[in-house]
Parts: C-alpha cells; structure tokens; sequence
C-alpha cells in the first residue's frame, strides 16, 4: 500500500511539476483571485474598497479553495490548442466546486458576515468567464482554421462536401496550403449552418451553381475535398460529374491525406456488416495455411490473417518472388507471428500430402490458381493441371491430415463457362462439393465471387498502365461488362463465409458473395481517363479490340440449376449445390489428370466437357489469336 502511494505522489509530482503545468496552474490561481475581486467591484462599484481588507481575505480564501479544487479536477493539464466541450464542462465543474467550497468555508469561519447574496453567483460566471477566456483566445489564434483563413491569398480555395462530424474535423486540420471557402451537405437540414466558422452553402446537387456564385466573390474553389468513409461509388460517381460540370476536380480524404479519386471509389459499396468478432475467433490461436499466398487474393488473406493472430501461418506458393515479397511483409509486419514460407506446386500431389501432413493446419485456404482467361485458353493442359488437379491433391492431402476445413476460392467464370479457365475452376467445385457431402470431417466451403479490382492481370492494371503511356484504352466488346469488388472486401467476406459455414446445415452448397450491380468496361474506361484529368476520345482515345479467346459478354453468379438463398451474412448467398457422385468425379479426374501430363489435349478438353456439360468453348478458340482492332471509341 505504502508503494502505491509513492508512486502516486511520485507520478502526480512529476506531473504537476512540468513548467507548462506549473504556468497553466498559476495562471488558474491567479485568475480566482481576480474573478472573486471583479464580483465584488461588480456588485459594489468602489464601496468595496472601504472594507478591502475582509474582501481581500475572501478572494484568498477562494483562490486557495481553487487552487486545492485544481489538483484533482486536472484543469492545469488541458492542452489550450485543442480545448474543446469536454475541457468547457470541466471548467463549469470546477468553478461549480470552488463557490459551492467557498460558501462553506466562509459559513464556518464568519457566518457568511460581510458576504453579498449576489456575489457568489457573480463570482462563478466571472470565474468561467476568466477561465474560459484566454483558453478560447488562445485557441483561436492558434487554430489551424483561423491561420488558413489569414493565409488566403496564397493557400488554395476549396470547397467541403460533407457537413457532419468528419467535416468538422477536416476543417479543424485542414489540408496544407487550403483555404476552406465553403462547404456542401447531402442534408436539408444543414444548409445555412456555420460549422468551426465555415458556412454550409447548399445541397450537393447544387455544386454547380454554388462554384459559380463563389467565382463571382472571386473565390473560385479550386478543389472539392469529399469527406466521410461510408459513401457508396453510385454517390461518388454523380459527385464527379457534378465536378465535372463545375469545372472542378473532386478529390478525397484517405486517412489523413488528401488524394484524388480512385476508381475503387467509383465502383465501392457501403461497408458490410461483417461479424468481425467470428471471423477473428476462427484464426486466432489456431494453424492457417494458405495456398497461392503470393497472388491478390492470397497475400490480402496472408495480412488479414495475420492480423487475427493465428498460432502459426503457413504461406504456399510456386512463384519464388510472389512468395518472397508477401513473406517479407509479414515478418515487417507482424515479427513475433510464427509463420513458414513453402514454395511448392500444387500440382504435385506427393508434395501436397507432405507439406499438409507436416504443417497440420486447422484450416487451409486454397487460392493457387491460373486466373487469366486468354493465357489458359492458349495453354489448357496447365489451366487444368492447377484449377482442377490441383484443387484436388489439396482437398485429398487435407481430408488425409484431418484439417478441420478447407475454404475453396472460385470465380463466377465457373458458371456456365466459356472457357478452360472457368470450366477448370467448376470442376475444383465439383470435387470440394462432393467430398463436403461425403462428410468425412473435413468441411469444404466453396467461395464464388466475381473479378477482383486491381488485381494482377486485371483489366484497371492495364487501364493504367496504357494511360501512363498516354493511350489508347483498349475494350474488347462495346458491351462487355464485369462485377467487381475490391480485394480488401472480397477477402473479410470470404472469411465472414469460413467464420459461419461449418455451423450451418448446408453441405455442398456454395457461397456467393454479393457483386452488386455488374460494370460496363467501356463505362469504366472512360471514368478512369476522366480520374486522369482527360476527356474520353478527345484527349485518350478508346480502341474496341474484339472479344479475346473464351471471353463472353458478360458473368453470371449463379447457374440456372443453382437457386439463389438469402442468408444471415450480410453480402453473402448460398447457391444450393448441384451434386455429383464423389466416385465418378474422382475416376474422371484421375483420368483428367493422366491425359494432362500426357499432353493428350484432345482428351483432356473431351474429359472436360464431360465433366462441365454447360461448357460451351469456341472450336479451336486454344489456337486463336486476338484480333485486330475494329472500331475507334470517341
């Protein structure tokens, strides 16, 4: 106990006794005394004078009283920079404290004789008052708000979209060299409003007009600065175009810098609600292995995972940099993490068996494959050797090692495909469906989802590639159009999905995460050259290329044989499974297997098509090659 108390009077001395809090503190002192004066003299003029001497005893009986009433409400420890309505009730308190103490001790020391009714009310709202003043003072000619308006003629007019919490912060530290000019709200009931002294001068949709009247004032805002996280890319879109009819460029906060608009926030969606504490009860303590964890998918599991605290993570790959970098990131980032990194193929069944067997994981998450359409369709053997063969050796290696579920990643090609890459995937389906009902231990939950944004080989990497090179913008089909979803809310859904699936009663089925609303291409060239600061045809032109090998129009999440059912996870789907016997399926693809590492093309696609009856490949599409541009795009 006797320890305690030392190291409380040690740590409050050491406290008390920084000269800032020392200055603060004096000054606090000094200001009772002279509220105390000034309630007097406001209550008397000059008669006070004729009895100073008592009232000189009661204002340093006050100013003791506060200075004792300091030590514990902690008003000398504010920050004067940054003193907001918490700090504006702590000094209501504490001269609430002071008065009240004051009446007290004056009643036991002369009866309250000599002391004015109206002076202790006096006293407490001079005491505010005196207290208040110089902090608000202080805080003004500091504030950051204050010095950009001052800067004017040299900072950057801009304009706010935003008026609610976020806005006000932004506005309290504003970005360097701005000068905040106005702002705009979504909601009625702000417009009029002054927010930290900015006025909130419309709706959003009234952003044309706004600009102009401001260019008018010659305040012309140079940017509009979107504020709040939860906005949907149906809403950031018709911002930019009212941007775009202002003759303004939008941008964006993102964390604490602004940037310009990104095209994930034209195609992003409100945050899911995502059972976050499930999710992270499924890793953490537990051995997690990932297959494909260099790739897009994969590393963002690897750091998501991580992240959760698993008791061990194994990270396979059989690209030797992929491997490397997402390897090196986490032991950056997460040193103490007991991970392994194995670079392995997991076409080889042999391997598989070892590693899994060795490793022991509770839970695999298999990423590995071959993604891009036109290179497996000109290289099928190997397209099937990964997706499918692969899929299996380590489904087999995980029911052989008792791990305790397998989440498979698939792609809404699988649906009715028009390709190797699709149809190798539906089989990996197929395979993980049929041993889930198998009920062997081991859960398989099938995950479906449609293109990732950003990802390596997709069509934004490329979009921005051509337009660093200053264009064209390639599209294969005026009409071609994708669902898209950013590899940070595809990868927490697919472990929203791994967190729920063994719980539920849906053996074989397949999760869907929810797309949204499928994206034109071409819509999605034009609004990136627009991000660019371009205009579409004129400044960047669009080429319209032709289809590309087993490339379709369009992507479908579900089969017509596979009905669509709502579940409790928000954004994710169930689609009820359409079976296959596990032995015909396991017999076809060992077959598959042999006629692939006998370079028997001809065999292998027949045992597809076998396999993926809806498959509906162009003849001869392995030996196409793209073709020529058609049309010009302005």
């Amino acid at each position: 106990m006797a320890a305690l108390s030392r190291d409380f009077l040690s740590g409050f001395a050491r406290r008390f006794l920084q000269p800032r809090n020392l200055l603060v503190y004096g000054h606090d002192v000094a200001m009772a005394f002279a509220a105390f004066l000034a309630a007097f003299f406001l209550r008397l003029d000059t008669d006070f004078l004729n009895n100073r001497a008592v009232v000189l005893e009661m204002a340093a009986i006050f100013a003791g009283i506060a200075a004792v009433t300091y030590l514990f409400t902690g008003l000398y420890r504010h920050v004067w920079e940054y003193v907001s309505a918490k700090d504006a009730f702590n000094i209501l308190r504490t001269a609430t404290i002071v008065v009240l103490l004051f009446l007290v001790v004056w009643f036991f020391a002369a009866r309250l004789e000599g002391l004015p009714r109206s002076v202790p009310p006096i006293s407490w709202l001079a005491l505010v008052t005196f207290l208040a003043g110089p902090r608000l003072i202080y805080r003004m000619s500091n504030d950051p708000t204050a010095r950009a308006i001052a800067a004017a003629p040299d900072a950057i007019p801009v304009l706010v979209i935003g008026a609610g919490a976020e806005a006000e912060h932004f506005i309290r530290k504003p970005a360097a060299g701005t000068c905040i000019v106005g702002m705009v709200t979504a909601r009625d009931d702000r417009v009029g409003q002054v927010i930290q002294g900015v006025e909130v001068l419309g709706r959003n949709e009234d952003l044309p007009r706004i600009v102009a009247n401001l260019d008018a004032k010659n305040l012309r805002p140079e940017k509009l600065i979107l504020v709040g996280r939860d906005l949907d890319g149906v809403t950031v879109q018709k911002l930019l175009e009212l941007a775009d009819q202002a003759g303004v460029r939008l941008e964006r906060v993102h964390g604490n810098a602004v940037k310009p608009i990104a095209i994930e926030d034209l195609l992003g969606r409100p945050q899911s609600n995502l059972d976050r504490i499930a999710m992270a009860a499924m890793i953490r303590g537990r051995r997690i292995l990932v297959t494909g964890a260099g790739g897009s998918i994969g590393a963002e599991l690897v750091r998501q995972i991580s992240a959760a605290g698993p008791s061990h993570l194994t990270m396979l790959d059989n690209g030797e940099f992929n491997l490397y970098s997402i390897d090196m990131d986490i032991r950056r980032r997460y040193a103490a993490l007991s991970s392994t990194a194995i670079l392995a193929d997991v076409r080889d069944a042999a391997r598989m068996t070892d590693v899994i067997a060795r490793e022991k994981p509770d839970i695999v998450f298999h990423a590995a494959a071959l993604k891009h359409v036109p290179m497996v369709e000109l290289n099928p053997l190997e397209g099937i050797l990964t997706n499918a063969v692969g899929a299996r050796n380590v489904a087999d290696a995980c029911v052989a090692a008792d791990v305790s579920a397998v989440v498979m990643i698939s792609t809404d090609k699988a649906v009715n495909p028009s390709n190797v890459m699709g149809a190798s995937k539906r089989v990996a389906e197929i395979y993980c469906q049929a041993l889930d009902l198998r009920q062997l231990g081991t859960r398989f939950i099938t995950v479906r989802f449609g293109n990732v944004l950003g990802s390596a080989g997709s069509v934004v990497p490329l979009f921005q590639q051509q337009l660093a090179l200053g264009g064209p913008l390639t599209v294969t089909h005026q009409d071609i159009e994708r669902f898209f979803m950013t590899v940070h809310e595809a990868v927490e859904l697919v472990l929203q999905a791994a967190a729920l699936g063994p719980g539920r009663n849906d053996e074989g089925a397949i999760y869907v995460l929810d797309m949204g609303t499928p994206v034109k291409i071409m819509d999605l060239a034009r609004q990136m050259i627009r991000l660019a600061g371009k205009t579409p045809g004129a400044d960047i032109p669009i080429h319209v290329t032709g289809l590309r090998p087993g490339e379709k129009l369009s992507e479908e999440l579900f089969h017509g044989q596979e009905p669509a059912v709502a579940t409790d996870m928000t954004g994710v789907l169930i689609a009820r499974p359409r079976t296959v016997d596990y032995a015909i399926i396991a017999a076809k693809l060992t077959a598959l297997d042999e006629a692939c590492r006998h370079q028997h093309e001809a065999a292998a696609l027949a045992l597809l098509a076998d396999l993926v009856p809806e498959l509906r490949r162009a003849s001869g599409s392995s030996q196409a090659q793209p073709k020529p541009y058609l049309k010009v795009i302005k």
